[in-house]
């Protein structure tokens, strides 16, 4: 056969029949003897489609280029092509040659889904030979790090460099799995084992980088290093190191509990095994730092810390407290003994300051986190076990152990504390080692005297057996740490009846003399922490006398000496220090004396409290400039960030209370937000006892009332100063409290359409509406002032315009009061709702029949910025409906907008002139009022 059509037509049955080896011999032989150029590009293509279905890829993609070179809008050829270069791996070609098809024939699906399917293989092999580049590079560059870091021939820079590179690859999900898989875990170890501290510190952050969010690798790197070397190098006296430590070892906690954990699918995660068990060793082997002497002071804090961190549930609601449970069981003794240790003794393991303290707050969360009776009993069995076998008169070193032990329960549970002074002969060896010749004795049953006699019942019985030798101790001993304590003792049992009274008769009118002698250990840096944190625990009581705390404030180096000490993790000392601010501002409550009473009583000769002339206004307000001054505001901002478990919901509301008095003066609140009380208000507004969020709210509100939101509470904490304000309109709350927080809203819904959104969604409105109703003058103005800034939303709008609601007829009645400022805030109110929804036009002239003489009064009203509100109010009425312009036109209105559009120009009241001219104008738009001329 010779004719290279009637081979082309064989070579197509062939095809069809799936005989592509004829059909190919067909094509080919076609090839040989065909002279025309169409028919041969269409040969090639044909033939092309054969050595794709026998999968060589290259011929077919070679007879596809034949045809396009012969027609380049083959469209056949031009997908063969792609389909043939595609299958060679040439994704980027045969993309071009898809495209061009998808050009000819836009709509054919076939071509649009091997463009999507190129695309992202195009993508896939991008982006993996971009991952080995990287991996290529990762490795060798993990490579030379450890080889820098372990050269000790290395240069400084070049090891600090590598060191400081290495953190910030193990941060990196990529950089973490690299180093993981090229032996980096035993490399740092191997770093780690240099005892080089800087390279020890970097080791020990890549470490917790590569662990942080993936509980296998964790899992892995706690397994492979040991607990038992993690906790070695947690209890070394470096604190930087020691701190890393720590946060490697909750790093590892935080991933075997769950949180903060990327979900994660495959093997990686099939590796791992029970994390309770894990949770247990680690939890086992921190208890054991507690009474191990190798451990450090700083480590024994970590070790606190973690527990107290990871042991308590953070949610009540969680009903699984077996964790506390294990640690009752298992470490309690071993907490006790801790809070029982005398550092002034020689066989005291090592504590730091914060030591103690730590620990009775632990001991305090795990008795809070006990969910039932039999809990609690089992609590304190093993306490009262464990402290009777301490109690032996024969050796008084022992004894003193479980006194002390006592004592820091006191500080923890102060329930289950008062408990542990009703077992048999507790108080009595207190009172008795008081009375002892040995000075550390003296020094630990004064403590524990202190401690013990908050509560009132054990105050009754340390006044009648103890304060005699307290006042003996003081005077005698030539010991400060013992004679401060004692002090402080005396204070505390003088002031339990809440006045300055009781404190002068056992101070024996000599407050300020001891007052002197607290400042003067205050100020002395040479005494140690502890013993001068009594120093302002004795000022927080004599304080309460006028006369003292208004010496404390003009002792500038003793204030500054105090606010230092506030920045120490020492609950105690906050305390103290926030309860010394409130004697000194005045800010605790007062209560009101009854004349009828006060007369009552002197009558029967009982003492009456008397105003101390220093507790009246003119020397508190002078307190409050002198401690501004001193840079008290500074030192509340750095109490408020103390970790929860220092800073106590008592201490917040304290802190609250001084941060109000502050504030009282409007132009002292620029000193307060400049020095960041605004932001630290915002905490204490939200978290603590009701009185404390009451009067941080109050403070926030103060501030809000007169500042610019965007300096006060810059960026998106506005936001969450709403709230604190909302909570305020309650009836609860007093006119002043309302009033303040009106006042703060109203600023803020002027601000932003953002701000009034969030007011609107704290349900803020139905309370600003019930205020508008209010007798009070002041407060029916602020809240009707804040609705006027609040209508420019429009989801405030909406709720005017919707049915069944006496919102508009309210807002045109106090447009009619006779408050000049209530009826400027309801006419701009009016006016804003009236121009943005005309619906409401016509609803105005329905809600009440008193609407056109309220218009035309504020029309003709002498306060010009009534006047041009009411205009303007007239003027979206006119241009809002013809019909409702007509019925305005034929009422007295047309005479007074005719007066005002006569009226000569005049710079003052122009805005008043135009508004009217442009009403007249629209009537006549409408055809209602003819010009002048045509009359």
């Amino acid at each position: 056969m010779e004719d290279p059509i009637q081979l082309k037509e064989e070579g197509n049955k062939y095809f069809q029949a799936s005989d592509y080896e004829k059909a190919l011999q067909s094509y080919t032989q076609a090839i040989k003897l065909n002279k025309d150029k169409g028919l041969q590009a269409v040969l090639y293509r044909n033939r092309a489609a054969c050595f794709l279905k026998k999968e060589e890829y290259a011929k077919a993609a070679s007879d596809a280029s034949r045809a396009i070179d012969i027609n380049a809008s083959d469209i056949k050829a031009l997908y063969r092509r792609s389909q043939a270069l595609e299958k060679l791996g040439k994704l980027d070609q045969a993309f071009k040659d898809a495209q061009k098809c998808a050009t000819i024939e836009p709509r054919n699906k076939n071509f649009q889904e091997t463009l999507r399917r190129l695309g992202a293989n195009i993508q896939e092999k991008v982006n993996t030979g971009a991952a080995l580049r990287i991996q290529f590079s990762t490795d060798s560059r993990v490579q030379k790090m450890f080889e820098i870091l372990l050269d000790e021939n290395s240069e400084k820079e070049k090891r600090e460099k590598a060191a400081n590179n290495l953190i910030v690859l193990g941060r990196e999900e990529a950089g973490a799995e690299r180093i993981f898989q090229n032996n980096g875990v035993s490399l740092l170890l191997q770093v780690i084992e240099t005892k080089d501290p800087e390279l020890v510190l970097a080791a020990v952050r890549t470490l917790s980088g590569m662990c942080t969010g993936h509980k296998a690798r964790a899992t892995a790197i706690l397994h492979y290093l040991g607990i038992d070397s993690i906790c070695m190098w947690m209890s070394v006296d470096n604190e930087e190191i020691s701190l890393a430590v720590c946060n490697l070892l909750q790093t590892i906690t935080d991933c075997l509990l769950g949180q903060g954990v990327e979900e994660r699918h495959g093997k990686e995660e099939a590796v791992v095994l029970d994390t309770k068990k894990d949770l247990r060793m680690i939890t086992m082997h921190l208890l054991d730092m507690l009474v191990s002497k190798k451990v450090s002071g700083q480590g024994r804090d970590r070790a606190l810390n973690l527990l107290n961190k990871n042991i308590p549930r953070k949610d009540l609601k969680d009903h699984d407290n077996s964790r506390t449970i294990f640690v009752i069981d298992n470490g309690l003794k071993k907490i006790l003994k801790v809070v029982g240790q005398i550092p002034e003794m020689p066989e005291c393991l090592p504590l730091t300051e914060n030591t103690q303290l730590t620990a009775s707050v632990l001991l305090n969360k795990l008795y809070d986190d006990l969910r039932c009776d039999p809990e609690r009993d089992n609590y304190r069995v093993i306490c009262e076990e464990y402290i009777k076998s301490k109690i032996d008169p024969q050796n008084m070193d022992k004894t003193l152990h479980a006194i002390q032990m006592v004592s820091g329960v006191l500080q923890g549970p102060f329930d289950l504390g008062n408990k542990l002074l009703g077992m048999k002969g507790v108080m009595e060896m207190m009172v008795a080692l008081c009375g002892s010749e040995r000075e550390i004795d003296q020094l630990v049953a004064v403590e524990a005297l202190i401690h013990a006699s908050t509560k009132l019942s054990r105050a009754t019985f340390i006044i009648s057996n103890g304060v005699a030798l307290l006042k003996e101790i003081y005077k005698k001993t030539k010991n400060e740490k013992i004679k401060i304590r004692a002090l402080v003792g005396l204070c505390k049992l003088g002031s339990a009846g809440g006045t300055d009274y009781g404190l002068r008769q056992f101070a024996e009118g000599s407050t300020e003399k001891l007052a002197r002698q607290c400042r003067k250990w205050l100020c002395n840096t040479s005494i140690d922490t502890r013993t001068r944190k009594w120093a302002v625990e004795g000022l927080a009581y004599l304080t309460l006398d006028a006369d003292v705390k208004d010496d404390f404030v003009e002792d500038e180096p003793a204030l500054q000496a105090m606010f230092e000490l506030a920045k120490t993790s020492d609950k105690t000392i906050l305390y103290s220090v926030a309860s010394a601010l409130v004697n000194c501002t005045n800010s605790y409550d007062t209560k009101e004396l009854v004349p009828e009473l006060v007369q009552l009583a002197k009558f029967s000769k009982q003492h009456v409290p008397e105003e101390h002339p220093k507790d009246k206004k003119d020397f508190v307000v002078k307190r409050v400039k002198r401690l501004l001054k001193a840079g008290v505001v500074s030192a509340l901002v750095c109490m408020v960030k103390a970790d929860s478990a220092i800073l106590t919901d008592q201490s917040k509301e304290l802190i609250a209370r001084v941060f109000l008095a502050l504030c009282e003066d409007p132009k002292d609140r620029g000193i307060i937000v400049a020095q960041g009380g605004g932001k630290a208000l915002i905490p204490l507004a939200v978290e603590g006892t009701e009185v404390g969020k009451i009067k941080a709210s109050h403070a926030l509100a103060k501030i809000a009332a007169i500042s610019n939101p965007d300096i006060a509470f810059p960026g998106e904490r506005v936001y969450e100063v709403v709230r604190p304000l909302v909570s305020l309109l309650n009836t609860e709350r007093d006119g002043l409290q309302n009033y303040e927080a009106l006042l703060g809203l109203t600023n803020f819904s002027g601000r932003s359409d953002k701000l009034r959104l969030k007011i609107v969604k704290e349900r803020a409105l139905p309370d600003i509406e019930n205020y508008m109703f209010e007798n009070h003058d002041q407060l029916r103005q602020a809240a009707t002032e804040c609705m006027c800034n609040l209508v420019v939303n429009k989801e405030v709008q909406e709720r005017f315009v919707a049915d069944g609601n006496d919102r508009l007829k309210l807002m045109v009645l106090l447009c009619g009061e006779d408050d000049e400022k209530v009826q400027v805030a309801a006419a701009g109110a009016l006016a804003m709702l009236t121009a943005a929804q005309k619906k409401l036009c016509s609803k105005v002239t329905e809600v009440t029949t008193q609407w056109l003489e309220i218009l035309q009064r504020l029309c003709l009203h002498d306060n010009m910025e009534v006047q041009h509100r009411g205009l303007v109010i007239a003027f979206n009425l006119i241009s809002a409906d013809k019909d409702l312009a007509k019925k305005l036109v034929e009422t007295e209105l047309l005479e007074i907008l005719t007066y005002m559009g006569k009226q000569e120009d005049d710079p003052k009241k122009q805005h008043i002139i135009n508004v009217a001219r442009d009403c007249l104008t629209r009537c006549m738009d409408y055809g209602l009022i003819k010009p002048l001329s045509q009359a």
